[in-house]
């Protein structure tokens, strides 16, 4: 390394956001980056370490290690410091299709296993991911690639989320014609309407989107396969198909006035919000709107944090975040040794925020709901006890309600945030492919096939609710086994 004593010299610094009282008045992205000169310093931080965890993609403890991706993360940080930027930019590409994504939303399980942050800070890898990509869109760098050469196969990608985008920039630069089916107005996924505007402003993914229209990849929007498009037909007419529509069944929360107007996922609160913002500024009206309401988030996971934040930009009176876990400690655990990713409390924006205007962290930890109460139809209260967890027989620890812990929550808008369950029926039924017990679609990873001939699963459809950069992982897996399955191993 350019500078090995870099981690001792200079403290790990990341960029300001604006602060919570400005950036509540808007929709852009709040994140703003360090100069080049900080950030080179930043690069010089990356110890001579021997051993890079960072990028070791290991598995502990059911959790990664590291990143999913591989990235060769020593070796840019080096370039950095080095004031060598272009050539920073072309080894991060080598193993990530789209680091502007993962340099804006993911969880960085690289810095948890930093060798640095043993003792210590670990580098800001997440910021210099961040830094690299948008230095090369500034300088130009970042050019339309058309593949020189067709094979004359054609591809079906089935949803355009991390997943189905990385498949169908792979296969489109291997040669082949790919066309993505996405199910709503935009192309996206998960990135375009699962994840708000300031956190992820939109014009980042529409510019990689036109990018890759330019390089040959077509996009059919509004085509939901299994309902307005057959799934039968794409089978006839590709050479191959991928399924990338994620694991995007909402779970529910069954109980006394569940039927109530007023109770939303928390999916469909956040996409129609950025799909308003979008069409019309929010003009259209035609959005679920949180002003002048209590509301209450239950789920205290990113998507539970970004329906806080959404709330507030909105105007809501307050907003509470029922969380069934208990709150993570402030540092690691001993249970939670390095290199494992690393569980300890997080105050993300939508707690910064909240705190700043209420003076209170909204998250409410150990608690779960009992019932819903409401009035001419529409929920006006939420009911909830404390738990507390207790391991049985087999080892599994549970919830058990704690006694005269009732708390009773003013609520006109309640947020259901607890996670998926597995891949929506009507996609995997069209198409015939065999599921797992958790409603899965069933494919091993790397070989991706489905039970059905030349189907292929790849992302959370596959796996399960994940992480943008697992999602992006997989994508670039599943098109290795389509080249293969396409071409042969000559070409793979």
């Amino acid at each position: 390394m350019g500078k090995p004593t870099g981690f001792l010299e200079y403290e790990r610094k990341e960029g300001p956001n604006l602060p919570e009282m400005e950036r509540l008045n808007s929709w852009k992205e709040f994140h703003k980056g360090l100069s080049k000169e900080e950030q080179r310093l930043q690069g010089a931080r990356c110890m001579d370490c021997g051993t890079p965890f960072c990028q070791a993609k290991l598995m502990i403890s059911g959790m990664v290690s590291g990143c999913p991706l591989a990235n060769l993360i020593p070796e840019w940080n080096d370039l950095v410091f080095r004031d060598r930027w272009e050539e920073a930019f072309k080894r991060l590409l080598l193993t990530n299709n789209f680091p502007e994504f993962t340099g804006r939303v993911c969880p960085a399980p690289c810095e948890s296993s930093c060798t640095a942050g043993l003792n210590g800070d670990p580098v800001a890898i997440k910021e210099n991911e961040r830094a690299i990509i948008e230095t090369a869109f500034e300088n130009g760098w970042m050019r339309v690639c058309i593949p020189p050469v067709r094979t004359g196969k054609k591809v079906a990608v089935i949803g355009s989320g991390p997943a189905g985008l990385a498949a169908a920039d792979s296969l489109n630069q291997l040669g082949h014609s790919v066309t993505v089916f996405e199910r709503f107005d935009r192309p996206g996924g998960l990135l375009m309407y699962g994840i708000p505007n300031m956190k992820m402003d939109k014009s980042v993914i529409l510019r990689r989107i036109t990018m890759m229209e330019q390089e040959g990849v077509t996009f059919q929007t509004n085509a939901d396969v299994g309902h307005n498009v057959q799934a039968k037909k794409i089978l006839e007419a590709f050479d191959a198909v991928v399924l990338a529509c994620g694991a995007s069944n909402p779970r529910d929360l069954q109980g006394e006035g569940r039927e109530l107007e007023g109770i939303h996922f928390a999916v469909d609160y956040l996409r129609l919000n950025t799909k308003s913002l979008l069409d019309s500024d929010h003009q259209d009206g035609k959005y679920i709107s949180a002003k002048d309401k209590h509301v209450i988030v239950i789920g205290g996971g990113d998507t539970g944090t970004d329906c806080v934040g959404t709330s507030l930009r909105q105007g809501c009176l307050s907003v509470h975040q029922i969380e069934i876990m208990s709150e993570l400690p402030k540092s690691r655990a001993e249970n939670n040794p390095w290199p494992q990713y690393r569980r300890v409390l997080k105050v993300d924006y939508g707690q910064e925020e909240n705190i700043v205007v209420t003076g209170n962290d909204p998250r409410l930890y150990n608690r779960t709901v009992t019932r819903f109460e409401g009035e001419d139809g529409r929920v006006r209260k939420v009911h909830t006890i404390g738990v507390e967890w207790v391991r049985d027989g087999n080892g599994r620890m549970n919830p058990h309600p704690i006694p005269q812990t009732e708390r009773v929550f003013e609520a006109e808008l309640v947020l259901l945030a607890m996670g998926f369950t597995g891949a929506q029926d009507y996609v995997a039924e069209a198409f015939g492919v065999e599921r797992d017990p958790r409603g899965n679609v069933q494919a091993a990873y790397e070989d991706h096939h489905t039970s059905v001939e030349k189907v292929f699963a790849a992302g959370d459809v596959r796996r399960g609710q994940s992480l943008v950069v697992w999602g992006i992982t997989e994508g670039r897996s599943v098109a290795k086994a389509v080249e293969t399955y396409l071409m042969g191993d000559q070409k793979a």
